[in-house]
């Protein structure tokens, strides 16, 4: 059987956050949401709630060079991919439609493609194309940061019923019979889904080359540990065999530690959110 993997980068997710950490104004920030409307589902990576409006975050962690060509993303190559664009905009819509319809909350609402790989290029963007690229992050921050907002209890009343309408995993989610000893072992590529070898401070795909750093690549294979089986404990021994790391045990707690509360010592110890 192979390992589920995450269809966008938790990399690009953590950079999203942690760039959302710079907002010194007064407002409300709500990460990683996955809401319906009407049975159909969609996902917010981030959204900040100001007064008089709401910011919607779609994060993309692609690497490489890309280009437009007549509203058509391309490789360099010239390979056609799938716009990220219908996606982001259905996000929108469905959410504005759950604010007004089920919320009784109408509020302008503005959304963008933060694209959050700093080796990412898009020739022939135009300026209306609603994306942030790296390069970009400090100008809108402080753009944001320059909005003049007071929040108050119907914004946080707002912000707690978005959590609250929160699927903590989809329905649609099927996922065949298995046990944890006849999975095999490893960190799986988050654009291939082979396996990766580590090599020194970063993970490298035997599939496709794709280099990932390790304390991203073993996160991420934490969260799938933990979508597979959400009742056994989070431990570094586990964790190590889990990712199939050889050697530096220190290693893996020192990113548990980052990322997780540890509970309890010694060998009984284990990890939770």
């Amino acid at each position: 059987m192979e390992r589920f993997t995450q269809e966008k980068g938790f990399a690009g997710e953590l950079k999203l956050d942690v760039w959302l950490e710079g907002l010194t104004n007064d407002c409300l920030v709500v990460n990683d949401l996955l809401l319906e409307y009407k049975g159909k589902l969609f996902q917010i990576d981030s959204l900040v709630i100001f007064q008089r409006m709401i910011y919607v975050f779609d994060s993309k962690y692609h690497e490489g060079d890309f280009y437009l060509d007549d509203n058509k993303w391309k490789t360099i190559v010239g390979e056609e991919i799938n716009s990220p664009l219908p996606q982001m905009e259905r996000a929108e819509s469905l959410l504005r439609r759950l604010l007004q319809q089920r919320l009784n909350v109408n509020i302008p609402i503005e959304s963008f493609l933060v694209f959050t790989h700093p080796e990412f290029y898009l020739y022939n963007a135009p300026p209306t194309l609603p994306a942030i690229f790296t390069n970009q992050f400090h100008r809108f921050m402080k753009k944001m940061n320059n909005i003049t907002s007071t929040v108050n209890r119907s914004h946080e009343r707002l912000a707690e019923q978005l959590v609250a309408r929160h699927l903590k995993e989809s329905p649609h989610t099927r996922l065949p019979e298995y046990e944890y000893e006849q999975l095999k072992k490893g960190v799986v590529c988050d654009k291939c889904a082979s396996f990766m070898v580590a090599s020194g401070y970063v993970w490298m795909c035997a599939g496709c080359g794709y280099k990932e750093k390790s304390e991203t690549a073993i996160i991420r294979s934490v969260k799938e540990f933990k979508l597979l089986f959400p009742d056994r404990k989070i431990t570094s021994a586990i964790i190590r065999e889990w990712c199939a790391v050889e050697g530096d045990r220190k290693k893996i707690i020192r990113i548990l530690n980052n990322y997780f509360k540890r509970v309890g010592k010694g060998p009984a110890s284990y990890y939770i959110d």
